[in-house]
């Protein structure tokens, strides 16, 4: 019989509803009947798309016996991460505070008010893996909870004030000051925010895999957020170290396993340092930002691979993340069924191919070569299974296969794999994520005049818009199956869609885009700004009130919203001027200041903090001015649009558009025009413009100074 899931919309809840427990979703029911009972809670986190939760399901929650335990000892909650992420953000926390890392799913232990005693993530079904079985944990929690009160208050009380010095040892030492009183924290100066942010960059190289590429060893995340520091550097100064990590690091995933060389996209990690094997779900913010990330690599570097790569990835968004509105689904599952045995689910079962496979496919020979390509293997490099995981592992030359014949045998194994039964799909459209995909939508139309890139983009801003909103304008979380559940919006949310709005405007120059990312920036603003703590909270301050408030400075997989809502505001201050960009630029520079000392001691945290330094110190004002329909104006935005800029404002102005700079700053726009009745652009630094320029060769040149050396001095920012 369904539990009380089955009348949920998440995906993840939904998978959960024919367990034998009696899962309640999160909500004031759960917490009365824990109250009314004394009874402990669990709270089980996770997402549609993570593989160990699936395990955990299996071994546990589909158990009878585990699940009677669960019955009569707990009051147990199921939340979609994706969905709460505020939820998530606190118990997550919490368990990082008990030594226990942190992940999904998440297992936490509450007080009946909420408060956290006991926390982990993944706990077998029986005794494995240097782990107790989960029955033993829970009869072992239980039984504390009911003969050492003193113990589990202890804990709840140590736990929940380390949440709070959590965050601001999270910051640095100089959010402490800034709480201290307002304005303490000094604000750096440009100069000396370029040499933060140097000093983190080089921290993250320190860390660089020159081998393989990305951070660290194993297991091995894109790190986005990280990686394009490098990239901001090498702008800055042509500094190659920066340059030679970012692109190898991009070379050697696109190469890997954990892109997939016939559908497009990319996995959400590997296993391994090599980037071959990975755990195979597929999330929509993850395309959003390699996407960005390789059109930032195929600016600098001019790699046709790059290119397809972007293009690849944007045909599987299109084909299997779309919903039939334009929104962007949320993820699609690590497991599926086996194509033997498709009632038998496993992870990867759709990605991986026997030699055999092949040559069904595509014959002795084209299957031969198309194996020694992609590296798959009579042994297989895949769990000891025979099957292989499809990297590049040679060129196309020494696989003695032309490009002609690599795109039909790519087209003819996809087909054939799309006969395979499919991972699941969590077709949720969340805000956030779907800003994200927007923006990485409207880059693609800048960097590569992809007409239909910014198509898709236009159709998915206006389903979020028209969607996602209430009467009141008040921003929604979630939508699903025809139906936006009730949840509040979220900062990531009001920033990555206004952040998706200010990217349309700099891709076609509609002034509807600008006016709707001033508004919810504005909105952004009176929900989750702590003007005393110079701090950005995740959940607004008409949100449900949890045992604690998170902050939203922290990058995971995703930016933090305050640091994307940190970013729209310095370019806002830019594009609008005026009282509204001072009092932008002042909240941007107190969050920045707050946040500088934990950008340094943890660049890898906090990444999308130091890029706003970075903005803080080298941003450049282009103004490109002329007629739609004159060649000569594409040219200048083009090369406006395509030469690499980490920090830049861009407008164009068309002459003979009356909408064309009704909002926009006039120390930005005055006095500029045509330039002897020629298109013309304006390269300005603090709104001190060099000579305009009409030739795009010039324009270039202006565009490509090393702007680092130019612009600041070398300071020590200790």
């Amino acid at each position: 019989m369904p539990n009380r899931l089955a009348s949920e919309s998440s995906p993840y809840l939904l998978q959960h509803a024919d367990n034998p427990v009696d899962w309640y979703p999160w909500g004031d029911e759960a917490f009365a009947r824990a109250k009314a009972e004394n009874k402990p809670i669990l709270l089980s986190v996770g997402y549609a798309a993570c593989h160990w939760c699936h395990v955990m399901a299996h071994e546990s929650f589909e158990n009878p016996g585990t699940a009677e335990v669960m019955n009569d000892l707990f009051i147990n909650i199921k939340v979609d991460r994706e969905e709460r992420p505020d939820v998530d953000d606190v118990y997550q926390h919490a368990i990082q505070l008990l030594g226990q890392g942190g992940g999904w799913p998440l297992t936490a232990f509450l007080a009946p008010d909420g408060r956290p005693f006991f926390g982990g993530t993944y706990f077998p079904g029986e005794d494995k893996y240097g782990k107790p079985a989960f029955r033993k944990v829970l009869r072992a929690l239980h039984d504390a909870y009911r003969n050492e009160p003193e113990s589990i208050e202890q804990n709840a009380k140590a736990l929940l004030g380390g949440l709070a010095k959590l965050a601001e040892q999270s910051r640095g030492s100089d959010a402490a000051a800034g709480s201290a009183a307002a304005g303490a924290a000094k604000v750096p100066t440009p100069d000396e925010a370029l040499a933060l942010v140097a000093l983190c960059a080089r921290r993250l190289l320190s860390n660089h895999d020159d081998h393989n590429g990305g951070i660290g060893t194993r297991p091995k995340f894109p790190n986005v957020s990280a990686i394009e520091l490098w990239a901001r550097r090498h702008a800055h100064e042509h500094e190659s170290d920066y340059r030679d990590a970012f692109t190898l690091t991009l070379t050697r995933m696109a190469e890997g396993g954990i892109y997939d060389h016939l559908g497009g996209g990319f996995a959400r990690y590997s296993t391994d340092a090599k980037w071959l094997v990975p755990h195979f779900e597929k999330m929509l913010y993850d395309q959003s930002q390699l996407v960005r990330a390789y059109l930032d690599g195929y600016r600098i570097a001019r790699t046709p691979l790059y290119k397809t790569v972007v293009e690849e990835t944007l045909e599987y968004v299109r084909r299997e993340m779309t919903s039939p509105e334009g929104a962007f689904y949320s993820s699609q599952d690590a497991d599926s069924g086996d194509p033997d045995k498709p009632e038998h689910k496993e992870e990867g079962a759709f990605f991986v191919w026997t030699p055999a496979q092949l040559a069904a496919v595509l014959g002795d020979d084209l299957g031969a070569r198309v194996a020694s390509f992609l590296g798959v293997t009579a042994q297989g490099n895949f769990e000891d299974s025979g099957r292989s995981v499809l990297s590049r592992v040679t060129t196309l030359d020494k696989a003695k296969l032309t490009a002609s014949e690599w795109a039909d045998a790519r087209t003819r194994l996809r087909e054939a794999r799309d006969r395979r039964p499919h991972p699941g799909l969590d077709d949720k459209v969340l805000t956030s994520w779907n800003g994200m995909m927007i923006s990485a939508l409207a880059k693609a139309h800048e960097v590569t005049g992809d007409a239909r890139a910014l198509a898709d983009a236009r159709r998915a801003a206006s389903f979020l818009w028209d969607t996602m909103r209430r009467p009141d304008g008040r921003l929604l979380r979630v939508w699903k199956a025809g139906r936006a559940p009730k949840i509040l919006g979220f900062l990531d949310d009001y920033a990555c869609f206004a952040e998706a709005l200010l990217d349309l405007y700099e891709a076609a120059a509609d002034p509807f885009d600008l006016g709707r990312a001033i508004e919810l920036t504005e909105a952004a603003c009176g929900l989750f700004w702590d003007e005393a703590r110079s701090a950005w909270y995740l959940s607004g301050n008409d949100a449900e009130a949890l045992v604690h408030r998170p902050e939203s400075h922290f990058d995971g997989a995703v930016p933090s919203g305050g640091a994307v809502q940190t970013s729209n505001l310095l370019r806002l201050a830019r594009l609008v001027g005026g009282r509204s960009g001072a009092r932008w630029q002042a909240m941007a520079e107190a969050f920045l200041a707050s946040v500088k000392g934990g950008a340094v001691n943890n660049p890898f945290g906090l990444s999308r903090s130091a890029a706003c330094l970075d903005f803080l110190g080298t941003v450049r004002e282009i103004v490109v001015v002329g007629p739609a329909d004159d060649p000569a104006t594409r040219a200048l935005l083009g090369a406006a649009r395509f030469v690499h800029v980490p920090a830049r404002v861009l407008v164009w102005l068309d002459p003979g558009d009356p909408r064309r700079d009704g909002l926009l700053n006039p120390d930005l726009v005055a006095g500029k025009g045509l330039v002897g009745g020629k298109p013309a652009a304006y390269v300005c630094k603090g709104f001190t413009c060099a000579a305009p320029v009409t030739d795009v060769a010039a324009l270039r040149e202006a565009l490509t100074a090393s702007s680092g050396r130019e612009l600041a001095k070398v300071v020590d920012p200790t």
